[in-house]
């Protein structure tokens, strides 16, 4: 009989602790960065549980030495929590209490991927259920690019690649002009994104698309193809060496005649400093003529009264040609301050004496 009451009241129990029940859900959560997400968690009630709703969401530690993070809970209204969720987290019902746990997740983050556990508690029932959420990013700013030379016979690369979104990634090549067909030599790596080109040809120039794809979307990038003939590199080589030489020729040139021309200005300079040197004021070359003329005539005035006209060109002749030439070089000593000039031109002197001489008259 007393194990009869054990069985019943240990029946009892077990019928009060799972009256509280979590509804199953097979759903896979996958959200997409920027884009919202809803967790379910939906439960059941019983008569016997009459304590007080107690919901509570935790961010599980994925090291089982941290401690799980709550962040978010309800205990007759909701407590949001601080942490990386703090802000974007909010429970979908007004009412918890009528059932309904789940909670929003918006503005998702690539980092909150992870596993989140649900907890609701009324005595004298308790239950919980963890979900998994995974967060991608689309591919976006995919950009497409030639490696190598655009020319018949070479071997060339068309690269794609997506700067954002998440792994795994996959690319695929299409020709969208002329014949829409790849190269025949051409391969592809749905990896990384590389369109091998072997052997390239005028054939396969136009225009291509580039498709980066994962699970929750894809982006696409264009590339215009242009295969020519090879470029003469050795014309291109000597064009370019011969051009140097005439510019290196212009430029020599040029500074020769600069060079030149600063010397002739520079002689000039010096000319017109030595003429200036050289040449004597007038004034003082025709007091010193006079000066000489008068202190000789002065001296052979007697002389020149005994004179008659038929021997006066005969003493002229002899009194000119004896004029020394080193007294017509010194300064008189009437004018201290004259500078004697470095050349005297005695014919010049001589044409003076002469012109004073004839204005004389004979007594």
């Amino acid at each position: 009989m007393a194990i009869l009451v054990r069985l019943s009241l240990l029946t009892l129990s077990c019928a009060f602790l799972n009256a509280l029940e979590l509804l199953p859900s097979d759903k896979k959560y996958e959200g997409i960065q920027g884009e919202k997400m809803v967790l379910d968690c939906k439960f059941t009630l019983a008569i016997e549980d009459t304590g007080t709703l107690d919901i509570e969401w935790f961010l599980v530690a994925p090291d089982a030495q941290q401690a799980d993070q709550m962040i978010i809970a309800f205990n007759g209204k909701p407590y949001p929590q601080d942490g990386p969720l703090k802000g974007r987290v909010d429970f979908v019902s007004s009412t918890p209490e009528d059932g309904d746990a789940s909670i929003i997740i918006s503005n998702l983050k690539e980092s909150d991927t992870g596993t989140y556990q649900c907890k609701v508690k009324k005595m004298p029932g308790s239950q919980n259920k963890k979900v998994m959420l995974n967060v991608y990013i689309r591919p976006a700013k995919t950009r497409c690019f030639i490696d190598g030379k655009q020319e018949i016979g070479k071997d060339l690369n068309l690269k794609c690649n997506a700067v954002e979104g998440s792994s795994p990634l996959t690319y695929t090549w299409q020709k969208i002009s002329g014949q829409e067909k790849l190269p025949t030599t051409a391969t592809v790596d749905v990896t990384v994104g590389v369109l091998h080109i072997k052997n390239a040809s005028q054939e396969y120039s136009g225009t291509y698309r580039c498709t980066s794809k994962n699970r929750v979307g894809s982006d696409e990038c264009l590339v215009i193809l242009k295969v020519v003939p090879p470029s003469n590199t050795a014309g291109i080589i000597a064009g370019a060496i011969i051009g140097t030489l005439l510019f290196l020729i212009v430029l020599g040139v040029l500074i020769f005649f600069c060079c030149r021309k600063q010397k002739e200005k520079k002689y000039e300079k010096e000319i017109q400093h030595e003429i200036r040197e050289d040449v004597a004021p007038p004034k003082s070359r025709t007091s010193t003529a006079r000066s000489y003329i008068g202190s000789n005539i002065g001296s052979n005035h007697s002389s020149l009264g005994s004179l008659s006209p038929s021997n006066m060109d005969g003493y002229s002749k002899g009194r000119y040609n004896h004029v020394p030439s080193e007294e017509m070089e010194k300064p008189p000593s009437q004018a201290p301050n004259y500078v004697p000039p470095k050349t005297v031109s005695l014919r010049s002197s001589c044409v003076d004496l002469d012109s004073q001489y004839h204005g004389l008259t004979v007594v």
